[in-house]
């Protein structure tokens, strides 16, 4: 048997490489270059057209371009008025922020256990945590595949919910042939550079309702008004503006839209290229019974964010830990994806105990991520894919 390389061994590959990373080519620098040169460089002309952009890419009416996929949710969770004495029914397997947006408005965030081979939030569990209390759901689409929206938007209609659908690992992905961004209430984006498309930073807001269309676009900028339908004292200054709400300073500047854009044209090879990888990895680790592959809903053509093992570690000698410790040696450097949100100590000190979610539990002791982005090679994947293979046997019963 080939010795392990966190025992001395020969690793599989020299240079290590990690689950995910940014693809920048020369146009993008180019498009970013140009706006730098230009006379805006926020607030100006290239935020307008990615927000056309993300409108023909999710089939929206509206988006609203911020400064990070957390601003998004924040903005959301305000424009749907959630606050104190409400309750919001959230993901358990998935980024704090997902949760943290319902405690910024002073809502009470209620985890919903998750699919036990989706890992995506059940609706079966969504039904059983609504209270006269509850007013909306966070539903994300956890390594990039859509939640079962058909179920969860009826549950929502039955009880005169908000649904915000947490897209941050979804751009490119379809629901039943409809592009994702277009079906919550609304829908936010995260463009964070391990994301598929990237502005270094940055976020969006889909929706198709003009009002929170509109509600969105004040909090994004203190809360500040031009329109003078919008004032409380309307004038025809054209110096004017008013703060009408508490808002916050949430915008893009534009050459983060402008790298965004660039990026977005490029968003179909993306994800032909995560697909691929995706297909081979399942056609690989699918024949082995010491992990768990992902299964994937027929409603969802998904570009894949994440790629996540889930070992049968009744099948292995060994811990979690101790297999990802070997993946790393080996210089495939995996990642895990996600604590359980209420296992954080800041949600601990508010009273959540261990064991409200099951699935969610047992997921988090058995599951890592491993390398999936556009720009991996062929002969990377396949160093992956004998890493993984090397550590299995090795800790094979």
């Amino acid at each position: 048997m080939e010795e392990l390389a966190i025992f001395g061994g020969t690793p599989v590959r020299e240079k290590k490489i990690f689950y995910g990373r940014q693809c920048i080519e020369q146009d993008d620098v180019d498009a970013v270059v140009s706006t730098l040169t230009s006379d805006l460089i926020t607030c100006g002309p290239k935020v307008t057209e990615l927000e056309k952009k993300l409108c023909e890419v999710t089939g929206a009416k509206y988006a609203v371009a911020v400064s990070n996929g957390t601003a998004a949710l924040h903005l959301a969770a305000m424009a749907a008025n959630f606050g104190p004495g409400d309750e919001v029914i959230v993901s358990s397997i998935t980024f704090a922020a997902s949760a943290n947006c319902v405690r910024y408005v002073g809502a009470t965030p209620v985890f919903a256990d998750i699919e036990n081979d989706t890992y995506n939030i059940d609706p079966e569990c969504i039904k059983k945590l609504i209270t006269p209390k509850t007013k909306g759901i966070v539903a994300v689409d956890f390594t990039g595949q859509a939640v079962k929206l058909d179920e969860i938007r009826e549950i929502c209609r039955e009880h005169n919910l908000i649904l915000i659908e947490d897209a941050a690992h979804s751009i490119g992905t379809k629901y039943k042939g409809q592009p994702v961004g277009s079906m919550a209430d609304m829908t936010c984006f995260s463009f964070h550079p391990v994301k598929t498309v990237t502005s270094g930073e940055g976020g969006a807001v889909t929706t198709n309702d003009e009002a929170l269309y509109k509600h969105l676009m004040r909090l994004r900028t203190h809360g500040i008004t031009r329109d003078a339908s919008e004032m409380v004292h309307p004038t025809d200054a054209l110096w004017y503006n008013e703060q009408v709400e508490l808002g916050f300073n949430y915008r893009m500047t534009d050459f983060q839209a402008a790298l965004l854009c660039s990026q977005l044209r490029k968003l179909p090879k993306f994800s032909r290229r995560r697909k691929e990888i995706v297909a081979i990895y399942d056609e690989t680790f699918s024949q082995m019974p010491e992990i768990q592959v992902q299964r994937e809903i027929p409603e969802s053509d998904t570009t894949r964010h994440l790629y996540v093992l889930r070992l049968n570690l009744d099948k292995l000698k060994c811990t979690r830990r101790e297999f990802f410790d070997a993946l790393y040696a080996e210089n495939v450097c995996p990642q895990v994806h996600y604590l359980p949100v209420y296992w954080h100590s800041y949600y601990e000190k508010l009273g959540y105990p261990k064991g409200l979610c099951p699935n969610a539990e047992a997921y988090y002791e058995s599951s890592m991520s491993i390398p999936l982005y556009y720009s991996l090679s062929d002969a990377e994947v396949q160093d992956t894919i004998r890493a993984v293979k090397k550590v299995v046997t090795y800790y094979r019963k």
